[in-house]
Formats: C-alpha cells, structure tokens, sequence
C-alpha cells in the first residue's frame, strides 16, 4: 500500500510516557522527518500527533505521539483523557521512559495496554545519559516485554526498535481478514451496486467501494460495478450467475427485489461488520431494534467527520426508518470522529457506522465498552436491514451470522 493508504487500513502504534522523555524526538527519529515539535520545555505536546508512513515489510502504519501521562491541572487532565482515549485504538504500544528511569507510571502504561490485550515495548530512551538497571532488565524479561536502549538525538537503537516493532505486530494485522475476496472466489464475479446520490464524492467512489474492489483484484475475482438503476439488466447480461451481489445499504430493498432469491446479497457496511469488527456480537445487537420503545435513547457513531448533507445516512434515513419500525420517536444522539461517550449505559442500542476509517482495533474496543456496559451493539447494514425486513437475505452470505439469528429470534430475540 502506498502512503496514501487509508488511516483504518493502517497499524496504529501509540507512544506513551512522562512529559519530556523525548516521545517526539523518537518518532522523528523513527519516522526519519521532524514530525513532532520537540522542546526541553516539559508538555509541548499537547494533543496526539499522527504520523502515516511506511514501515516495510509491515508496510502502511500509524504513529500517534501522545501528550506526557503524568501532565498536571485541569489542562493536563483533558490531555491525559485524550492520551488514554488512544489507548482504544493503538494495535501496538510503546512505552518510553528516559536515563533508566522507571516507577508507577511507566508500570500503569504498561498495565493499561496490557489488560487491552495490547502488544507493548519499552524504549528506554536517551541511553547516551543512563540505562536500564539490571533489575528493571529482569522484571521486563520475565513479563516478555521487550526492552530497547534508545538515543533519538543520534539514532542509537532506533533500527533495533524498528525491527522489535515488526516482530511485535499483531497476526490480525499481518493476516488481515478478507473484505469480501473469501466469499468470492478466484475467477468468480461479484456484482457492486453503487448509488450516485448526493453523498457520492464528486468523480470518486467512497471508500468500502474501492476498499471492496481492491479486495476483490487482490483475490483474482471479478468484480462488476453498476448503479441501482442498472442492476437488474446487468444481471440478464451475465451468462453465469453472480457468486455475490453487494449493495450500498440506502439500495437494500430495490436490490433485494432484483436479485433472484437463489443469488446470495449483502451489503458494504455488513461487510466492513465482519472484517472491521465482530459480526456475530452486531448481529446479536440488531435484534435489540425488536425491543425499542418510543423514547428509547439510540446512539449514532460515524467515523468521519464529513459535514452532514440533506439525506444524510446517519442523521436521517436510519433514524426514519427505525422511527417507522417501532412506530414512535426515539432520542437519537450522534457522534463522529474518535468521540465514544463514556457513559454507554443510557443509550438502549448503538450503531456504529461501517467504520472503513477505525482500524480493527478500534471498532473491536467500542463492542468491549458496550459490552461492559450491557448496551447492544450493531452497525448501520445490519441496522437497515432489520428495519426493512430483509435481515435473514443481507446475512445470506455468512451461514454463522445466519444460524444465529435464525436461533435468537426462535427463542423471541427478533423476527
């Protein structure tokens, strides 16, 4: 992938520390550009800093410098908040202290990624003025966590913590699930059917379109690409049948009308479901859209941040037609970006969006918060294609997600 490449496709790596022992000066030097702003002055970063590069042979990465853990008043508070909301998105963890120095906040760091299940390094940085105690050696070891002496002012160590970043990068990384290829098959078709509307990009595709396409060449599939309209005289056109029909969600209910029953559809989003996330747990929290009652607060969590338009998808039609399914208002709250409110507990479903630009990790870390907190999660796929009537078609393609539904709704989770 090239530099280019999108933020949600990328490793997200974190660096966390104290105020001042040289964080941006190592990713600098890692990233070999002046990417930080890098001052003796303790707490001159401020908000997390995200640097895209490329890490071979991993390939396309993310570094996200963050402000010092142990910053002080009621502005080092908002920082530590921000420092540690990236705890939820890092796939790998390094922790930097300095001249040997370590005590309880290099050990809660590490605590806090590792109860995350988060792969974790220690760099101890400017090595030119003191090392790691042997004992401090000892107690890294018998944890497995890695150790690196570093000095960023001269490069000492940075190509060893390099390659401990390669060795450190987790197999869903490296095997990233498949968007759609498994489903496919090589020298099979898939037909994609993409609405041009208003929040189509003007000359462009969104993002799970070409994501999804790409997927698709990697495999060795075809792919063919049409618009709604032009969905039903594109099939006549083919002398074999389609392996798979995606849709756009807002098409659901015309494609699923024009794809004969025996051809299996689903849409992109259920499809970024599965490879982003947790197919099985959102399935199981789409249910929950039978047991809302007018009132019912819904959260709404888009990851980026474009501007809302007429026909929005998230602040318009799902909220009709779930406003339609249960038959009364429903207290809608939306969030965008890296926003994940704390306070799960009072929302009675979550819809998380596709989530083409969260990475795995990222999307995975919401269904834990939700999860904790006892609030069903899905996402906007399987959102519509409750409310319209059409879950058990959308999940003909996945016989898992397929056979749970079929066995909650026998025992009186959903239709």
């Amino acid at each position: 992938m090239s530099q280019s490449a999108p933020k949600g496709l990328r490793l997200h790596i974190g660096l966390f520390g104290r105020r001042n022992v040289g964080k941006s000066s190592l990713l600098n030097a890692i990233t070999r550009q002046q990417v930080a702003i890098v001052s003796p002055v303790a707490g001159t970063t401020t908000d997390p800093v995200e640097k895209p590069m490329e890490l071979l042979p991993l390939g396309p990465v993310l570094f996200i410098d963050t402000a010092g853990i142990d910053d002080v008043g009621a502005l080092g508070e908002m920082r530590i908040a921000r420092t540690t909301a990236v705890f939820d998105r890092t796939d790998l963890g390094i922790v930097v202290s300095a001249e040997g120095e370590w005590g309880p906040f290099e050990r809660e760091l590490v605590a806090a990624l590792q109860s995350r299940r988060i792969p974790v390094l220690v760099a101890m940085n400017k090595a030119d003025r003191g090392r790691a105690t042997d004992a401090l050696a000892a107690e890294l070891a018998v944890a497995s966590i890695p150790l690196v002496p570093t000095a960023a002012i001269d490069g000492t160590g940075v190509g060893e913590l390099r390659q401990r970043l390669i060795e450190l990068a987790p197999a869903d990384f490296v095997d990233s699930p498949a968007i759609v290829s498994d489903l496919v098959g090589p020298g099979e078709t898939a037909v994609l059917v993409v609405p041009i509307d208003k929040e189509a990009p003007k000359g462009r595709l969104i993002l799970p379109q070409v994501q999804t396409i790409r997927d698709l060449l990697d495999g060795d599939a075809l792919s063919l690409v049409v618009k709604e309209r032009e969905l039903r005289h594109a099939l006549g056109l083919l002398r074999t049948p389609p392996k798979l029909v995606v849709t756009d969600s807002q098409a659901f209910l015309k494609v699923a009308a024009d794809v004969p029953p025996e051809i299996k559809m689903t849409g992109f989003s259920i499809l970024f479901s599965r490879s982003k996330g947790d197919l099985l747990t959102q399935v199981a929290g789409a249910l929950a859209i039978e047991r809302l009652q007018p009132g019912d607060r819904v959260l709404i969590a888009e990851a980026c941040a474009h501007h809302p338009i007429g026909e929005d998808i998230g602040r318009v039609k799902i909220p009709r037609w779930l406003t339609q399914f249960v038959g009364g208002q429903l207290a809608f709250t939306h969030v965008q970006g890296h926003d994940f409110p704390a306070d799960l507990h009072r929302y009675h479903l979550v819809i998380q969006c596709g989530s083409c630009m969260l990475n795995r990790r990222a999307v995975l870390s919401r269904i834990h918060h939700c999860r904790e907190a006892g609030v069903p999660i899905t996402n906007y796929g399987l959102a519509i294609a409750y409310s319209l009537g059409i879950f058990a078609r959308a999940l003909s393609p996945f016989p898992a997600a397929l056979e749970l539904y079929r066995s909650l709704a026998h025992d009186g989770g959903g239709r």
